[in-house]
């Protein structure tokens, strides 16, 4: 069903389940789930822990259209154990894309929904294994000419083996209320103390790996309102905008990242980050509603680029 037949959508991304997201990012229906929660596949270790066990594991794959156009989707659900990664869940994640990797008569975009704080401590093995797998998965998808997009606004962020998942990505769509880091808030304040990071200050924690600032020092290629016509456009606009992985493709983003280490290494806030990129009054983009941002970050060189 095309984009024109769909309903205005303007709920909240970050408030919702992975099953509202899904509904509300898909054309009309068009969605299709693979192992649903009738099929009863869920972990096969919570229970040794006893604590509560979901029948998809917290995560739902599945095929739809975005515009008309057929994709593979998964999404993490973020209330369900934070939308850790665990055995199956891993499973589906790592499942779903080799199968667009190796079948080319299903669709060639798989739309990752990521909302995790990384790996479930509980499986942990199994959950380290398979971010792992996930990631390599995505880099052969990638040079077989898949493309993989994260889309990022959800209540866990993508932490950990999430945000290790994004960065392997062809593109990132964000929200403000998307936070994309390798290490949460909590664990760097464990280990490097409250003065180094503050966990409970939420202007620090968002100025360092909220959407804007990841938007703009170009960690996610698109910005998005918090709404579901909000990443529905974004992510549209984005599938036109994917080069296929190869070894240029590696050596410009390698280029770009050691560029933005030079540029910003010494930086000690997002604020200082914000000024070297020209922007005239960087301590506003707090602040700044969606559509001023978007604008303003489509206008700075380092924000944009063709590597990823």
């Amino acid at each position: 069903m095309m984009e024109d037949a769909a309903t205005h959508d303007q709920s909240s991304w970050f408030q919702a389940t992975a099953r509202q997201r899904l509904a509300g990012l898909l054309d009309p229906r068009s969605f299709t789930e693979f192992l649903g929660p009738s099929e009863r596949v869920e972990s096969p270790h919570l229970h040794i822990f006893d604590l509560p066990r979901a029948f998809d594991d917290g995560v739902v794959v599945g095929r739809g259209a975005l515009g008309g156009i057929p994709v593979l989707v998964a999404a993490q659900e973020g209330q369900f154990m934070g939308g850790t990664f665990g055995e199956v869940s891993g499973a589906k994640l790592v499942g779903l894309v080799r199968a667009a990797r190796d079948h080319k008569d299903l669709p060639q975009t798989v739309l990752l929904l990521l909302d995790s704080g990384g790996v479930r401590l509980q499986e942990a093995n199994a959950g380290e294994l398979s971010v792992a797998e996930l990631m390599r998965a995505i880099v052969q998808a990638r040079c077989s000419g898949v493309s993989v997009i994260a889309l990022v606004g959800g209540k866990s962020g993508a932490f950990g083996g999430a945000g290790l998942t994004a960065a392997t990505c062809s593109r990132v769509v964000v929200s403000e209320q998307g936070r994309i880091g390798v290490t949460g808030p909590e664990v760097i304040e464990t280990n490097k103390g409250v003065e180094e990071y503050d966990s409970r200050d939420k202007s620090l924690v968002w100025s360092v790996c909220g959407g804007k600032n990841r938007r703009l020092i170009g960690m996610a290629d698109a910005f998005t309102e918090d709404s579901m016509d909000g990443f529905r456009s974004a992510v549209r606009a984005q599938l036109t905008h994917v080069a296929r992985l190869d070894l240029a493709t590696l050596q410009a983003e390698q280029k770009r990242l050691t560029a933005r280490q030079e540029k910003f290494g010494s930086c000690e806030d997002a604020v200082s980050m914000w000024k070297i990129l020209g922007v005239n009054d960087p301590q506003s983009i707090p602040d700044m509603d969606a559509a001023s941002f978007i604008k303003l970050a489509n206008g700075i060189e380092d924000a944009n680029h063709d590597a990823r």
